[in-house]
């Protein structure tokens, strides 16, 4: 459970007294808490501030940026900061409830027109994480440039360093350098996965815990059907507001290749024959 010094920072930072402090399941990389004060309930997210430098920074970051779209619900960032060793994050609570009838047409919709918001690049202006992975964000020009250099390079040296390797990555590269379209940058979640949307009291989509950065929208799209969670007709809806380049579904797994890359290096050797069945593919 939480100290009481850091309680009573949260209660000065709100203006409330902290009545009750309940853990919260679901994070396997920080400790989280629903705290009921005398006026409302809010999540309180934190970690050893040495460890994940600047993670709610960018984590707040990416909530605002999303928040700014006008798109989907996201929780409201109401403080973030650091106190002693501590990192927290102090978030609106939102109450899960059951989906609205048009709730997957909602979610296309609104998907569609977030990967609309685009820039003259690929990147974003601060770097941020991948689950605890740093994730980089440098300015590119291109999709290809932007998804070769800085989501698959660094996580292809992080598992060579873990002692994972792979035989052809710069003929693979090279290769799909080829496949990726190039269109315009999207604004994307980044780790679009079943477990970081939520439903709101209104029975529509809320989005959380982001990987934000202008990429290549199918990266969305691949997270999004690399472990299920989302219904057809979503993708359906986001084909007519925003079509989808042609062979599409066949890029899926070149995108996937990041996801899989990143719970390699986070989670081991279960993923390592996806991974390398992918890169087998294009050379």
């Amino acid at each position: 459970m939480l100290s009481q010094n850091i309680i009573h920072h949260f209660e000065e930072l709100l203006s409330e007294e902290v009545i009750v402090q309940q853990p919260l399941s679901g994070g396997d990389i920080n400790e989280v808490y629903l705290l009921t004060t005398n006026n409302r309930k809010v999540v309180v997210k934190l970690n050893k501030a040495a460890r994940f430098p600047k993670m709610f920074e960018a984590e707040a970051m990416g909530l605002q940026k999303l928040k700014n779209t006008n798109t989907f619900k996201i929780p409201k960032v109401l403080h973030f900061g650091v106190l002693k060793d501590v990192s927290f994050l102090i978030l609106e609570y939102i109450a899960a409830t059951q989906p609205a009838a048009n709730f997957w047409e909602v979610f296309g919709r609104k998907l569609a027109i977030l990967h609309q918001h685009t820039e003259s690049y690929f990147g974003f202006e601060e770097n941020n994480y991948i689950g605890s992975l740093p994730q980089y964000n440098q300015s590119c020009e291109s999709a290809s440039e932007f998804y070769i250099t800085q989501r698959l390079e660094p996580q292809f040296s992080l598992a060579s360093q873990k002692g994972f390797s792979f035989s052809g990555i710069n003929t693979f590269c090279k290769n799909i350098s080829n496949e990726i379209p190039n269109e315009p940058s999207s604004f994307i979640h980044g780790d679009l996965w079943g477990g970081n949307y939520m439903i709101d009291k209104n029975g529509m989509p809320c989005l959380i815990d982001p990987a934000v950065a202008y990429a290549p929208r199918e990266m969305d799209i691949a997270m999004m059907h690399l472990f299920g969670g989302f219904k057809s007709k979503l993708f359906e809806v986001y084909n007519e507001v925003f079509p989808m380049q042609k062979e599409w579904k066949e890029r899926i797994s070149i995108f996937q290749l990041y996801y899989l890359l990143a719970h390699l290096n986070l989670f081991g050797s279960s993923y390592y024959s996806r991974t390398k069945n992918i890169i087998d593919k294009y050379l």
